[in-house]
C-alpha cells in the first residue's frame, strides 16, 4: 500500500510535493486504470492544485491564490481537468468537501424540473465543482427559455459574498467565450469567485 502523502509532526500534516504526486499517481490508477500517468508538464499546475486543497496559505500567497475563492481550472478538452479535480478530493478535509456536477447534466435537469433546479445548485449550501462551463446549451421548461448556469454562478456569488461557500469549475473556454454565453455580469463576477489555474494550451488531449 503507498504511504499516505504527509506525515504527523506535533499533531499536523506535513505534505510532500513528490509523496502527494505518487499518491495522486495512484489513486489515479485506482479509479481510472493503469494507463492514468500524472504529466511531468503539469507539475507546476499540480502544486498550485495541491496548495490549494491542503489550504497552504504561505505559498498560496507566492502563486497568488486566495484560499477565500474556488478554483477555476481552464484547459483544452482531454488535458485531465475533471479527473484532477476528482483525485483532489482526498486532500481536501473533509475529502469529500465538494460534489463534481457536469454543467450539461444541470442544464437537462433544468429542462424536466425546472426553475428548482436553479435553486438546487446555486442556493445550496454546499460546495460543487462544475464541470464543463460552456458545453451546455440553454433549456426550456415548458416554453421558458433560461441560461441556467449563467442563473447559478450569479446565485453563486451571493453565497461566496454573504455566506463564504465557494464554487469550484473546469472549462476550455477563455474569458471572452465565457462572456459571451454567460453575459458581462457573470464574467465580472468570475473574476471575484475564482482563481484561475489554466493550462497551457500546447498541452494535448492525454486520452488519446
Amino acid at each position: 500500500m503507498i504511504p499516505l502523502p504527509y506525515e504527523m509532526i506535533d499533531g499536523v500534516r506535513q505534505y510532500n510535493f513528490k509523496r502527494s504526486c505518487q499518491y495522486l499517481q495512484y489513486i489515479g490508477k485506482q479509479q481510472y486504470g493503469d494507463k492514468f500517468k500524472l504529466q511531468n508538464s503539469d507539475k507546476e499546475i499540480l502544486y498550485k492544485l495541491l496548495i490549494y486543497a491542503i489550504a497552504d496559505q504561505e505559498h498560496c500567497d507566492e502563486y497568488g491564490l486566495d484560499l477565500n475563492k474556488g478554483i477555476l481550472l481552464n484547459g483544452p478538452i482531454g488535458c485531465g481537468k475533471t479527473s484532477l479535480m476528482t483525485l483532489l478530493r482526498h486532500f481536501h478535509d473533509p475529502p469529500t468537501q465538494y460534489l463534481i456536477k457536469s454543467t450539461r447534466d444541470i442544464a437537462t435537469e433544468y429542462n424536466q424540473e425546472g426553475y428548482p433546479t436553479i435553486n438546487k445548485y446555486g442556493k445550496a449550501r454546499r460546495i460543487y465543482c462544475f464541470d464543463d462551463l460552456g458545453v451546455e446549451n440553454n433549456m426550456k421548461h415548458y416554453g421558458n427559455e433560461c441560461n441556467t448556469i449563467g442563473e447559478i454562478l450569479l446565485h453563486r456569488y451571493d453565497l461566496l459574498t454573504y455566506e463564504g461557500i465557494v464554487t469550484h469549475a473546469t472549462t476550455n473556454l477563455n474569458a471572452d467565450e465565457l462572456e459571451k454565453l454567460y453575459g458581462n455580469r457573470v464574467r465580472s463576477r468570475l473574476r471575484s469567485m475564482f482563481n484561475l489555474i489554466a493550462f497551457d494550451k500546447e498541452n494535448g488531449d492525454k486520452r488519446k
